[in-house]
């Protein structure tokens, strides 16, 4: 039987690159472990870490198409992020001026958690742990 050790990575593909480099660096407080640009596909691609494990990679290519999020679509529904405190990361999110939703709570774990969105509108949720 396979056996599929862990997640590797996240690939995103952003409509305005530097935008989505300050949100996962700056915002978000992913570091950047690589940044290339390619050249011969005008694109650069960003490999980013969270406490020092290769998380996300994020694209940028030329005139991307739009993929539909809301209402909800078929593929990736959202990424979800774990944090110790959900109202230091709201407030951190939010000091940038990003809204946030309500903080719900997950009905089998008991868990809070709430969603936000990055520049291009994919949802991302904060979990407490």
């Amino acid at each position: 039987m396979l056996k599929i050790n862990r997640v590797h990575h996240i690939a995103i593909i952003c409509s305005d690159y530097e935008r989505s480099k300050y949100f996962f660096t700056n915002i978000l407080g992913f570091t950047i472990k690589q940044e290339v640009f390619r050249a011969e596909r005008n694109s650069f691609k960003l490999d980013l870490e969270v406490n020092g494990l290769y998380q996300i990679e994020l694209f940028s290519f030329p005139d991307p198409p739009a993929r539909p999020s809301r209402p909800e679509a078929t593929g990736l529904r959202h990424l979800a992020f774990e944090v110790d405190n959900l109202e230091e990361a709201i407030a951190e999110v939010y000091a940038n001026g990003i809204a946030v939703e309500t903080i719900r709570v997950d009905e089998y774990t008991g868990k809070r958690f709430t969603f936000f969105a990055d520049p291009d509108g994919l949802p991302i949720e904060f979990y407490e742990a």
